[in-house]
């Protein structure tokens, strides 16, 4: 009478996901610049924002970190 599911598949998938996230996380690429924009934000920090262009730096250093973590999180 009650239908069973079969979850396999599924918990496979989601598996699938976390294995290709932590692959993708520990490549050298994915590294290196992730590593790169963090640098660049503190860089910002330490030397001071006086002047728009130190705010514009630290919006694309940020924005470049942002796309590094979406390029993670987001399931294609």
């Amino acid at each position: 009478m009650l239908k069973q599911v079969d979850n396999t598949s599924q918990n496979t998938t989601s598996s699938d996901a976390g294995n290709s996230r932590l692959s993708k996380m520990m490549s050298l690429e994915w590294l290196g610049q992730t590593v790169a924009s963090g640098a660049w934000i503190v860089s910002v920090f330490v030397y001071g924002l006086s002047s728009i262009g130190d705010y514009l730096q630290l919006v694309a250093a940020s924005s470049w970190m942002i796309s590094n973590i979406a390029a993670i999180v987001v399931k294609k």
